[in-house]
């Protein structure tokens, strides 16, 4: 098999980090949640932050990223597990089941002077909800949208398209090669983070290359806390 040049990375240098990183918090995942943070969310200190899919890979790291930006994070996850996790561990102002409850009201309770950005791995009805909530200038980083991903339906939800307008909203999806020729930048920082302990990692690792598709099922039903990795 012969892959393309622009799919092959060298392995960075990872000031004595595990490999594995490579791949999660110091590979295209840390970049993802670190330059779609910084460079589409721009946040500022002291703003509102809010993440959905918070207790994953990307979104672990941004809210940590948004976290040492001086922000006021407010994470969503999917089990009372992840919410703890993000929370106790990983510094969170404010976490939620987003099973467990609604965007809109949880919101308007627990970020009064309204969200300035959102890092969005979601989209959906979710995201809607978030959006109503926005400041004016808000900033949307749509990094993903899982919520949709294998639904045969439609998906058919509603869109504020008068909030976008009166509050001049900014939603602008990424893709992370985009800032390639940073991403040296990108994983220097990213491991200075982890080794001053500001940046907390964790994988979930499945033993074995043949159990490899059900890690990835795995994914799909919000079983991962973190990065998954399979190892051999």
């Amino acid at each position: 098999m012969k892959a393309m040049f622009s799919a092959v990375f060298p392995l960075p240098d990872l000031k004595g980090l595990p490999d594995s990183y490579a791949l999660g918090a110091c590979g295209l995942t840390g970049l993802s949640a670190y330059f779609g943070l910084i460079k589409v969310c721009q946040p500022k200190s002291g703003e509102t932050v809010v993440v959905s899919s918070a207790a994953g890979a990307v979104g672990s790291l941004a809210g940590q990223i948004a976290k040492i930006k001086g922000c006021k994070v407010v994470g969503f996850a999917g089990s009372e597990e992840k919410v703890s996790w993000i929370k106790d561990e990983l510094g969170f102002k404010f976490a939620f089941n987003y099973k467990e409850v609604h965007a809109d009201s949880i919101l308007k309770k627990y970020a009064v002077e309204g969200v300035d950005c959102y890092f969005d791995s979601v989209g959906g009805e979710f995201t809607y909800n978030v959006l109503r909530n926005m400041n004016e200038f808000g900033r949307v980083a749509l990094c993903g949208a899982i919520s949709t991903y294998n639904d045969p339906k439609d998906n058919k939800v509603p869109f504020d398209y008068q909030s976008m307008i009166y509050k001049q909203l900014r939603l602008e999806g990424f893709m992370v090669n985009r800032w390639f020729s940073e991403f040296p930048e990108g994983v220097g920082q990213l491991a200075e983070w982890i080794h001053q302990g500001k940046l907390k990692v964790r994988e979930t690792k499945t033993q074995g290359f043949e159990n490899m598709p059900q890690a990835f099922l795995d994914l799909f039903k919000g079983k991962n806390f973190g990065k998954a990795i399979v190892v051999a």
